[in-house]
């Protein structure tokens, strides 16, 4: 039997199949020929190869990729899963031969292969993986280590969590799941959206994958098969927010370099020696950049290899956005230290390694995927779960036999508290992983329950959680009614009260005293507005322009003057290393609590209404905050992105960067309600559309639904749907 290729009205991909290892192929297939531009974009990112084709702007992702060792962790983790899972291995080889099978023909389509001189390479079985560690390697937040070890040393011990204020400001996900006794039809609801940088196209794809085994749709992550966050197999449906867990780990490491090139580093047992060889970064428009790869026991050197003295260099780090897969060592570069006598006086020097579960353990989780599309209760799929590893997330599931799960699943290791808040010394023994990782919390779901990475179900595994506003909205939002709807659950996703304006705002109601008639006539309109994020009211940008204001001037205040020093670390981690950023989104600790006396925080919001108030008058709310999506190759038509409602802390979650920036870069990257009643009645969107390639219908027609906050349909009923007339016959034939 042939594949099978049908499209719905909004161009998502329905694919049929006789077995899994075939569906597998057709999945890898139409997201190449639908995404092919992204594909070699991730895959590239996953290998530490941007530069070669975006230029040096990307020098600093790729060095940090190839000094994780990303590429060669997915490389161990596909070997093992060969030998632990052979059938989950065939399956991901047999997406990946799709994958190439297509790459082709979507290069001709997507024009940014032609701009750039990019031609489509080839993956490899371990790719997806790869794709998949590259996606999320900074999603347990590593960087803000460094952030608290500078405040740390230079704002004092006991400021280290100042900042946490169970924040930060770059984490977000909405998820929730209503149990029958509180939906109209009697059966669960599961809905939700993850909040991530936009990118476009966009991080999720929209497909149904359907063989005898299984019918399933969903939100795949393209480059990877399966639906390893979002999906509904008919009987069943999961999904899942960011557990906000700490499961990575930065060790201070001590290095010396041996009379023949070799390296060692310092540990509990003394001085090992450690694994190095070089590697080239090629540079469009550029000469190569050689790079040092240095490993300890503890895990890979990601800063300070060029540290060494003599070297010439600093720390390592060049300017990067983000993107990058992990070459091969360069033949005859292999320098592996043999342990020494010193005698010829090796040099040393400081850097730091980053220890990740994947690294340790050779083991990233894909084996949970197929359990996932052949789940049929909820118990499949708690089951399936017991061997995910990274993220750490929490999940929520229902099932129409009225089952329902809330849980962490994960792999977060077990050591010592420090290891949690800053860099620790991997000469010290007390810093050692445990054998085996912490035990996962559950709950019980009574009546509904909310996950949107506050601090509360994952509390045990983490340091820093989202602040309470959008769990506390969303279960007071769901506690006003019996028999929600898919349709009514759209007020869920699209409420724009924003609670955490009310710390400002108490601030800004004590400031009666001594204000000029513009900023008192500032101060009575903050104080009757109604706290809404919409993108039309103009009360919403007046509160965030006095917002900016206030966080300008706190952080300009003498108490942070040791953190306004540029951090010794690379420019990949400054979003977690400035100051500005740091203050907003600890604007509501900072008003109340820190190192600035609360006279000077009095005088600061007085201050910020008099600016206000003298400035032309702040535009609607919509006006500033519009989005601002990453883009490999960046549209030159920056005015066509449009502004947005909601703010942080608003169930509409749209993040900018209060005092620098209204511009929003995070978004929900998808919205989703799964119906237990009738998977007919689900619903589902994106930012931007099915297809990766400009020009194409269906490349940014669901844009215009995702900014009014509606939902395209799910449509299963095949008669409804449009077959492709290209036929594709089993893919053992093609290979």
């Amino acid at each position: 039997m042939s594949i099978e290729i049908y499209r719905d009205a909004w161009g998502v991909p329905h694919l049929r199949a006789t077995d899994p290892e075939e569906l597998a192929f057709a999945q890898g297939r139409v997201t190449a020929r639908d995404r092919a531009w992204q594909l070699e974009v991730e895959r590239h990112r996953a290998q530490g190869t941007t530069a070669a084709f975006l230029g040096a702007a990307e020098l600093g992702w790729d060095t940090f990729v190839r000094r994780a060792r990303l590429a060669d962790t997915a490389r161990r983790c596909y070997e093992r899963l060969e030998a632990s899972d052979a059938p989950t291995a065939a399956w991901v080889r047999a997406y990946v031969d799709g994958v190439n099978d297509g790459l082709a023909d979507g290069a001709r389509r997507a024009p940014e292969f032609a701009e750039t001189g990019l031609a489509p390479g080839r993956w490899e079985p371990w790719t997806p993986l790869a794709v998949w560690l590259s996606t999320h390697i900074l999603f347990a937040g590593f960087p803000t280590k460094l952030w608290r070890e500078q405040v740390a040393t230079r704002l004092g011990e006991e400021w280290t969590e100042l900042f946490a204020t169970d924040g930060p400001g770059t984490a977000g996900s909405n998820g929730w799941v209503v149990s029958g006794e509180r939906t109209a039809s009697g059966a669960a609801l599961v809905a939700g959206d993850p909040h991530r940088f936009i990118e476009a196209p966009g991080v999720y794809q929209q497909i149904r994958l359907a063989c005898p085994a299984y019918d399933v749709v969903g939100l795949a992550v393209p480059g990877v098969p399966g639906l390893a966050h979002f999906g509904h197999t008919g009987s069943v449906a999961w999904a899942i927010t960011n557990a906000m867990a700490d499961y990575q780990d930065l060790y201070r490491e001590r290095l010396r370099r041996l009379p023949g090139g070799g390296v060692e580093a310092l540990g509990p047992e003394g001085w090992r020696p450690a694994t190095a060889h070089r590697e080239t970064i090629e540079v469009a428009g550029g000469e190569p950049v050689v790079i040092e790869v240095v490993e300890t026991e503890r895990g890979p050197v990601i800063i300070g290899v060029d540290g060494e003295p003599g070297s010439g260099d600093g720390v390592v780090g060049e300017p990067g956005s983000g993107s990058g897969t992990d070459g091969e060592p360069e033949s005859g570069n292999r320098v592996d230290g043999e342990p020494g006598s010193g005698s010829a006086g090796p040099s040393e020097w400081e850097a730091v390694a980053l220890r990740y579960p994947p690294r340790v353990t050779g083991e990233l989780g894909f084996g949970v995927l197929p359990g996932l599309l052949r789940a049929r209760t909820v118990a499949d799929v708690d089951a399936a779960l017991d061997g995910w590893v990274e993220p750490v997330n929490v999940v929520q599931a229902a099932d129409t036999q009225g089952g329902l799960l809330h849980r962490v699943a994960g792999h977060v290791p077990v050591r010592d508290r420090a290891n949690s808040l800053r860099l620790v010394p991997a000469w010290e023994p007390a810093h050692a992983w445990e054998p085996g990782p912490a035990p996962l919390p559950r709950a019980e779901v009574r009546g509904h329950a909310v996950m949107a990475n506050a601090r509360g179900l994952a509390a045990p595994l983490g340091v820093e959680f989202a602040p309470p506003h959008r769990a506390a909205r969303i279960d007071a939002l769901l506690d006003g009614s019996t028999d929600w709807t898919p349709e009514t659950t759209t007020a869920v996703h699209t409420d724009t009260d924003n609670p955490s304006a009310a710390r400002l705002l108490a601030t800004v109601e004590r400031a009666a005293d001594g204000l000029s008639p513009a900023a008192g006539a500032v101060r009575a309109r903050l104080l009757r507005w109604d706290r809404r994020m919409t993108a039309e009211s103009t009360d919403a940008g007046l509160y965030a322009a006095v917002r900016g204001a206030v966080v300008r001037r706190l952080a300009g205040h003498e108490a942070f003057t040791a953190l306004r020093e540029p951090a010794p670390y690379p420019e990949l981690f400054r979003p977690w290393l400035a100051l500005g950023p740091r203050v907003a989104f600890a604007l509501e600790t900072l008003l109340t609590a820190g190192p600035v006396p609360a006279g000077d925080v009095d005088r600061i919001v007085r201050e910020a209404l008099e600016e206000v108030g003298a400035g032309e008058p702040p535009a609607a709310w919509g006006v500033t905050h519009r989005l601002a999506p990453w883009q490999a190759l960046p549209d030159a038509d920056d005015a066509q992105w449009p502004g947005l409602a909601g703010d942080h802390d608003c169930v509409l979650s749209t993040s900018s960067v209060p005092g620098w920036t209204d511009r929003s870069a995070r978004a929900s990257a998808a919205r989703y309600v799964w119906d237990l009643a009738d998977r007919e009645r689900s619903g589902w969107i994106v930012p931007f559309g099915a297809s990766g390639v400009p020009g194409d219908p269906h490349h940014r027609d669901q844009l215009p639904l995702w900014l009014r906050g509606e939902l395209a349909p799910v449509t299963t009923d095949w008669n409804l749907l449009t077959e492709e007339r290209e036929q594709h016959e089993k893919h053992e034939e093609t290979r």
